[in-house]
């Protein structure tokens, strides 16, 4: 795995620590921490992917952009497609006041983001 691909990975899997710390909290849960952790796990793992195969990505948060570039070298992530649409939302709008998470969408959110990190960690030779 390229180097560049290593960092990437590490990151999503910080994100990933964070939402599912946040998760196991009882007290005060930040519903919309779990769903920003998730978007962005998935976002980087979707990164990791394109870095691995070489395929250049503008710096950008739209996780259905990145599938559309990620599709060439993975074609079976288009049944990904609705799961990280949902997420995208997660990225910017739920961060600033007007929009905020409850605790079946972070739920939701993170149900997501596992599914997707699952196949993300396969198709990089990770155990998953």
């Amino acid at each position: 795995m390229k180097p560049v691909t290593e960092e990437w990975v590490m990151k999503a899997e910080g994100d990933f620590a964070m939402l599912e710390r946040e998760s196991r909290a009882r007290k005060n849960p930040n519903y919309d921490g779990i769903c920003f952790h998730a978007q962005q796990c998935a976002e980087k793992y979707l990164k990791a992917r394109l870095c691995e195969a070489g395929i250049f990505f503008a710096k950008i948060h739209d996780l259905v952009a990145l599938l559309e570039q990620t599709l060439a070298v993975e074609p079976f992530w288009v049944i990904y497609r609705q799961d990280l649409a949902f997420l995208t939302d997660f990225s910017v709008s739920y961060r600033y006041p007007g929009e905020s998470a409850d605790k079946d969408c972070a739920k939701d959110a993170r149900n997501r983001c596992r599914v997707f990190r699952k196949a993300a960690r396969l198709s990089l030779g990770l155990i998953a």
